[in-house]
């Protein structure tokens, strides 16, 4: 490959470390007793934002408690990104595009475990409910949704992308790009 595709596939690789020490993904609730909102960030480790709010607000609706520990997941993601950003460093000392190309397709396949993996939390926490709670209403469910807008309630939830989310699409942009490039200015390497 080319010097300067080798140098953007180690600056994406690199640019994944970013993902242990920002929000990955962000959750916001909206209501008109909450005008100035709630939020719930997600880390690579941890939870953060106004997770006692949230709690406090969920269990009159029968909702589980939000709690890093309940996420096995936080203690395997960060090695997973640095595993992750290892081997884009290794693609890019070794320049074959095959090697850029298993890249893509792993850090693809991870994002798509990452998806499924908050659809099924999200499907859990919103469906399994106690039905001791205070407030039931007959077939509610509170899934949160997986990405964009969800009527829950009298709550506006919204999920999207954060800062590490937003890294982690630009990274594949960049090396889809790459190999691309790689492609028509070296179709026969």
């Amino acid at each position: 490959m080319k010097p300067i595709s080798r140098i953007m596939i180690a600056v994406a690789a690199l640019s994944l470390l970013v993902l242990l020490f920002v929000p990955i993904w962000r959750i916001d609730l909206q209501a008109p007793q909450y005008p100035e909102g709630l939020y719930l960030q997600i880390f690579a480790d941890r939870f953060a934002g106004d997770v006692e709010k949230i709690n406090g607000l969920n269990h009159y609706i029968g909702m589980g408690h939000i709690h890093d520990d309940m996420f096995p997941e936080f203690a395997v993601l960060p090695k997973l990104l640095m595993a992750l950003a290892a081997l884009g460093v290794l693609a890019a000392l070794w320049g074959k595009r095959w090697a850029l190309f298993m890249g893509l397709v792993t850090l693809s396949l991870f994002g798509l475990w990452a998806l499924w993996d908050m659809y099924r939390w999200g499907y859990e926490y919103g469906h399994n409910l106690d039905p001791r709670a205070a407030i039931k209403v007959e077939d509610m469910t509170y899934q949160p949704p997986l990405i964009g807008h969800k009527q829950l309630l009298n709550f506006d939830a919204w999920s999207t992308p954060d800062i590490g989310g937003w890294v982690l699409f630009g990274v594949m942009a960049l090396l889809i790009g790459v190999y691309i490039m790689e492609i028509r200015f070296n179709p026969h390497k």
